[in-house]
């Protein structure tokens, strides 16, 4: 039986924020070096790999698509899934979820998720990499799959599934100054999350969780 964790993360305090860490070089955020950095299989070491469980169920394997659009600046389109989800509702997501066997591979899964949720064409979406297994406290063994995305694409969500659709400046979110720690003790251990909050007209889209973690973990992957 799934358990949610019985707190709002807005009201948790911050205990750090990572003010004191370096900034990616801007070059290093372009499509070219990205499709590069893949290419050539750079060198790094993710920094969360797995989130303390909150579940009692069998894990399942999933991939998400992380979609980078191609604009004057780099723009990663998030999704906010409703309220009424079983998992993770109400919160803000990259477009993916569970892995059917008729996928190939997990840049199949990643694609035909994006496709379902958001309309993405796969002839819209180059994928360049995949980044390292996330495991997420709802025991999901995710496969984050990086995608430039034609700029000229319009999402077309589907309202079972996603309840907004929006992007957010991958510089903005490659900003360390720009990442938020917290912690709270819930049942009986002490639990830890990223969080990236992002104002957009007045509107604060709260970045965390499982989210947040697969975003530090590009970070890491930017830097030189």
């Amino acid at each position: 039986m799934a358990t949610a964790p019985p707190y709002d993360p807005r009201l948790v305090p911050v205990h750090r924020v990572d003010t004191d860490l370096p900034r990616p070089h801007a070059s290093n955020l372009e499509a070219d070096a990205l499709r590069a950095r893949f290419a050539a299989d750079h060198a790094w070491a993710p920094e969360l790999r797995k989130e303390l469980k909150f579940v009692e169920r069998e894990p399942a394997h999933a991939s998400v698509l992380i979609p980078l659009v191609q604009r004057d600046r780099l723009q990663v389109l998030l999704t906010l899934r409703p309220t009424h989800m079983n998992s993770h509702s109400g919160q803000i997501a990259f477009p993916g979820g569970k892995a059917d066997p008729e996928d190939a591979d997990a840049v199949a899964t990643a694609l035909r998720e994006a496709q379902e949720e958001i309309g993405l064409p796969p002839r819209m979406a180059e994928v360049i990499g995949s980044m390292p297994i996330y495991t997420t406290g709802s025991a999901f063994i995710v496969t984050p799959v990086v995608a430039l995305v034609n700029p000229d694409f319009v999402a077309v969500p589907n309202p079972d599934e996603v309840a907004d659709v929006f992007e957010v400046p991958l510089d903005f979110l490659m900003n360390p100054a720009n990442h938020r720690h917290h912690n709270v003790e819930w049942g009986g251990q002490q639990r830890t999350w990223l969080s990236m909050p992002y104002q957009e007209a007045g509107v604060e889209r709260f970045i965390w969780g499982a989210t947040a973690g697969m975003l530090r973990n590009f970070y890491r992957f930017v830097l030189d």
